[in-house]
């Protein structure tokens, strides 16, 4: 299998391995890596919220991007550096770029009401260190921050030249189209697994998503069918798939993917805290989901 040239298809978004004190298990992530390759995945988006970023201390966060670093001579691999501060987002964005990552993602800066024209500085800012284009991170529902195609500054950010695509991590697949009409050079990944045929009919480049942790071979077989136009193969599969996206989320989408994992032989530990652990009945019921829907 040869190393993409660009990112594009189905990226698994990697979860962050825990031991049973909380610190990282390194090993853990090389093998769900490998695991993962064995699949077929040829690209992987690091350190993002599937792996529980904002819950990770600076020193934890260079950790995963060490670590899964090892991938680097096989696979597009794409370090997520966002933070509030365009300082720290750098300081990630430099060691991502020294240990020799092919693209570095982030979300906007969030909680303080930063503007647009503040936000374009981040990413100049960030682009600039890194010495590469930028991935902008757009996820809404968790940042708060929504990016207005009609502000001047946002629409000046978006065709850009160090701003190399998009994680459109949106319900509102509209404006994934509308991103991609705005500049057609963007590469626009869709975000929302649920979504993933959506985002495709609309334009999408490929997908990042958490459930590719444990569903590689589902969606990518979402992906070909898509692409051989056989869109009713490729929707029954999407619906699939949604079944399973609702289980995780009734019982918490990050700790239901890491103990979906340990079922299937990748023991990646809990989720950090303030995530809840599972209930019996909680697992009970991921599990028969699971079986009922996955593709095997």
């Amino acid at each position: 299998m040869n190393k993409p040239d660009t990112l594009r298809g189905v990226v698994p978004a990697t979860v962050t391995p825990f031991r049973d004190d909380e610190s990282i298990d390194e090993g853990a992530l090389v093998r769900l890596l490998k695991w993962n390759m064995d699949q077929g995945a040829d690209s992987f988006f690091i350190g993002g919220s599937s792996a529980e970023c904002f819950l990770l201390s600076p020193s934890e966060r260079m950790e995963i991007f060490e670590a899964a670093a090892r991938m680097l001579d096989r696979a597009y691999m794409v370090a997520h550096v966002g933070a509030i501060s365009t300082r720290e987002a750098k300081e990630y964005a430099v060691f991502a770029r020294n240990l020799g990552y092919d693209a570095v993602a982030a979300t906007p800066p969030f909680y303080y009401g930063f503007g647009p024209e503040e936000i374009y500085s981040y990413y100049a800012e960030i682009a600039d260190a890194a010495g590469m284009p930028v991935i902008i991170y757009n996820f809404p529902g968790n940042t708060g921050k929504h990016f207005d195609l009609s502000c001047p500054a946002t629409r000046r950010l978006f065709e850009s030249d160090f701003i190399l695509g998009v994680k459109h991590t949106n319900q509102v697949v509209y404006q994934l189209e509308r991103i991609k009409k705005l500049n057609r050079k963007l590469i626009v990944m869709n975000g929302f697994d649920e979504t993933m045929t959506a985002g495709l009919a609309l334009g999408a480049d490929g997908s990042i998503g958490s459930t590719f942790n444990f569903m590689y071979p589902h969606y990518r077989m979402i992906y070909d069918l898509f692409h051989a136009h056989e869109t009713e193969k490729a929707l029954e599969l999407q619906v699939r798939a949604n079944t399973i996206m609702n289980a995780l989320c009734d019982a918490g989408l990050i700790p239901a993917i890491k103990y979906i994992l340990s079922v299937m032989g990748m023991d990646v530990g809990s989720a950090r805290h303030p995530f809840r652990q599972l209930t019996n009945d909680q697992k009970a019921e991921l599990e028969k989901v699971v079986k009922s829907n996955l593709l095997t």
